[in-house]
């Protein structure tokens, strides 16, 4: 009645399409990765120059420590307040100096809160 041919052998699934589908979403992650928002810290390299000092020495030194204002202690939250009674205006340059074992994190925290608080004037020296 019936005849039946005998069953196919199984195929091996290709790996060529999976293949081509990884690198296709490697190459998008890869582009798409590069128009992520980036974000920088304006830094006005020292400059010799002629000038004098104007006004009161203004040295933020960013230790292992903690932060110092002109080699004394000094709390981050008291910098801002600290820093303004030695400045006249916000403009005035203030120096940043990263000490050995300042850890680079605790560098960037310093003149993100000197620039939030308006201070334009910051040098970073070695």
């Amino acid at each position: 009645m019936f005849a039946f041919d005998a069953p196919r052998p199984a195929r091996r699934p290709s790996l060529t399409p999976m293949i081509d589908v990884v690198f296709l979403l490697l190459v998008f992650f890869m582009i798409a990765a590069r128009f992520g928002p980036q974000a920088g810290i304006e830094i006005a390299p020292a400059q010799g120059g002629a000038a004098d000092w104007q006004g009161p020495p203004r040295l933020v030194e960013v230790g292992p420590d903690g932060l110092r204002l002109n080699g004394v202690p000094t709390a981050p939250a008291a910098l801002i307040d600290d820093l303004g009674g030695l400045t006249d205006s916000l403009a005035d340059p203030i120096l940043v100096r990263p000490r050995a074992g300042a850890d680079l994190q605790a560098l960037v925290d310093a003149m993100e809160r000197l620039g939030a608080a308006g201070f334009s004037g910051l040098v970073l020296v070695e």
